[in-house]
C-alpha cells in the first residue's frame, strides 16, 4: 500500500502562466507570429519545450540557432511589446477555475502566498491587475530579477527568502517541466498542475499531480 502523508506548508508559491491564468494559448499564437516574422517555425514539441523558461533565454537560444540579426534585447522588446498589447486587448482572460478559492483558503489559514514567474515584471503586473489578483500576493518575483531562470532554483529560493520561510516549508504549484524541476532543485514540495493548454509537459517529478484545484481545496496537500 502506498503511504499518503499530509503536507502542511508555511508558504505556497504559485507560478503565473498556466497556473493562475490560462495565458499559454495566447502566448503560443504570439510566438508563432514572431517566429514567422523572423523566417522560421517550430514544431509542437520544440515549441512546448520553451514553456516555463524566461523569454530572454528562449530568444538567446533561437537567435543562435537561426542566426537572427537583431540583438536579444531587440528581439525581446519586440516580443514583449506584442504580448502586452495582446493581453490588454484580451477580454476573456480570467483566473483559472478554483484558484481564487484556493488563494482565499490559504489566506484564511494564515499561509504566506508568493508568486514566482519567468515573465517580466511589466507582464506580471499587467496580468495580475487585469484578472484582479494583484493584491493577493505578499511577494512577487520575476525571472528577470534572478541570475538564473527556471529550471534553476533561484527564483523559488528568492521567493522563500522574501517570505521568510525555509524552502522545506514551501509548496510550489507549477504547470511546466522546467518549473517542477526548479521547485524540486530548491528543496520544495511541488504540486504539478496539469493544464492541457500548456502543451505536453512532463510533470512526473512533482510530488503530486492534479487536474483541478478542487483536489487540494477539499482534501489538503496529500503526497
Amino acid at each position: 500500500m502506498v503511504r499518503v502523508e499530509r503536507f502542511e506548508p508555511r508558504a505556497v508559491i504559485f507560478d503565473m502562466d498556466g497556473v493562475l491564468v490560462d495565458s499559454e494559448p495566447l502566448y503560443f499564437e504570439i510566438e508563432k507570429r514572431s517566429f514567422a516574422s523572423h523566417g522560421f517555425s517550430l514544431n509542437e514539441e520544440e515549441h512546448h519545450a520553451y514553456v516555463g523558461i524566461p523569454l530572454r533565454t528562449m530568444w538567446e537560444q533561437l537567435r543562435g540557432k537561426y542566426g537572427l540579426e537583431l540583438s536579444v534585447d531587440e528581439l525581446l522588446a519586440n516580443h514583449e511589446g506584442q504580448i502586452l498589447v495582446s493581453i490588454a486587448d484580451e477580454v476573456s482572460l480570467s483566473p483559472i477555475e478554483g484558484v481564487v478559492s484556493l488563494i482565499h483558503s490559504l489566506r484564511e489559514a494564515g499561509i504566506a502566498i508568493g508568486l514566482a514567474s519567468s515573465s517580466s515584471l511589466a507582464l506580471i503586473d499587467t496580468i495580475l491587475t487585469k484578472v484582479g489578483l494583484k493584491s493577493d500576493f505578499q511577494v512577487v518575483v520575476s525571472g528577470e530579477q534572478v541570475r538564473h531562470g527556471k529550471p534553476s532554483p533561484d527564483i523559488f529560493l528568492r521567493a522563500a527568502e522574501l517570505l521568510g520561510v525555509a524552502p522545506s516549508d514551501c509548496l510550489v504549484i507549477e504547470d511546466s517541466h522546467h518549473g517542477v524541476t526548479a521547485a524540486k532543485a530548491a528543496g520544495m514540495t511541488c504540486v504539478g498542475y496539469y493544464n492541457p493548454n500548456s502543451g505536453k509537459q512532463d510533470l512526473s517529478h512533482a510530488d503530486r499531480v492534479i487536474a483541478s484545484y478542487e483536489e487540494i481545496i477539499d482534501k489538503g496537500i496529500e503526497i
